[in-house]
């Protein structure tokens, strides 16, 4: 894959450095450079050390990414919500994991779209998760469909510019909830558990934004703006307001209302596009079985 840049600085730079402020990273002119790429200036083979100077036309070839060998292809169809040649969003149902794991091995979203891939051809075959979801989570899911296209959107999630927008369906104490409001409690691992996560004074700082939607008798339906992304962070938080989420087992949620999975939905992602410059703005519809409960 080629991307090319017109360098217009005054002073020159050499081609590295200048690279470096476009995103490519070390590691990545290290693939550039033993695995088949190449930096070219004004159509002519050069090294990272080049001196740069205004009007020069930079270019950089990426090699192709290939597969993981050791991750194999499902022919579960996707449900695609926008795609390019650079990123590519999917609905992601309930009961799916993200990847690969022990007790996951072969249907997760990872080989799905390893699959999709194999079936369209695509040179690069390497899956990157941008944005990751709980197993029993719905909703929209962002991968990036190269390396450098990876490390690009890492780039924006490390500034909070990504934005991430959830619906969920909470019991308990919903007269506590006000209309719009922040849990801004860190998280850390729960020793009691290999999985569970709980608030802790010695865990790593959380905030969650929530605007209370809907409301009826001990049911509520909240819309929720992640800010920070630790491991089930809308789950923990609410659990310590006394609002678990519907079917959320392992949080204390309530079993009896129809829903045996966290009433949790990624209902929106949005974020700048760093090869185009545009804002990309994705929306998923609320899955059929919280649907359901709020109809």
């Amino acid at each position: 894959m080629e991307f090319q840049w017109t360098f217009t600085k005054e002073q020159p730079q050499q081609v590295k450095s200048y690279l470096k402020e476009q995103g490519v990273s070390k590691g990545l002119l290290a693939k550039v450079k033993f695995q088949g790429g190449r930096i070219t200036v004004n159509e002519q083979v050069e090294n990272v050390l080049f001196k740069l100077t205004a009007g020069d036309l930079v270019k950089i070839v990426i090699p192709d990414e290939g597969e993981h060998e050791t991750m194999l292809p499902s022919d579960s169809s996707v449900d695609i919500l926008f795609e390019d040649e650079h990123f590519l969003v999917v609905n992601k149902p309930a009961g799916i994991a993200s990847i690969p794991s022990q007790y996951h091995t072969s249907e997760t979203m990872a080989n799905q779209v390893k699959g999709y891939y194999q079936r369209m051809n695509y040179k690069d075959q390497v899956i990157h998760i941008v944005t990751r979801l709980d197993r029993d989570t719905s909703g929209a899911m962002l991968f990036a469909k190269h390396g450098f296209a990876h490390a690009l959107l890492d780039q924006q999630l490390r500034k909070k510019q990504v934005v991430k927008i959830y619906h969920a369906l909470v019991g308990g104490a919903v007269d506590t909830l006000a209309e719009h409001g922040e849990i801004i409690a860190p998280i850390s691992r729960d020793v009691s558990s290999l999985l569970k996560r709980k608030v802790s004074e010695e865990g790593k700082y959380a905030e969650t934004e929530y605007w209370l939607r809907k409301k009826q008798e001990d049911i509520a339906f909240v819309k929720i703006r992640l800010h920070t992304g630790r491991t089930h962070q809308i789950r923990v938080h609410f659990e310590s307001i006394g609002c678990s989420l519907l079917g959320d087992e392992l949080y204390s949620g309530s079993m009896e209302r129809g829903i045996m999975r966290q009433a949790l939905h990624c209902s929106h992602l949005s974020f700048d596009h760093p090869f185009t410059g545009e804002k990309i703005s994705i929306d998923s519809a609320l899955a059929e079985d919280m649907r359901t409960i709020i109809e």
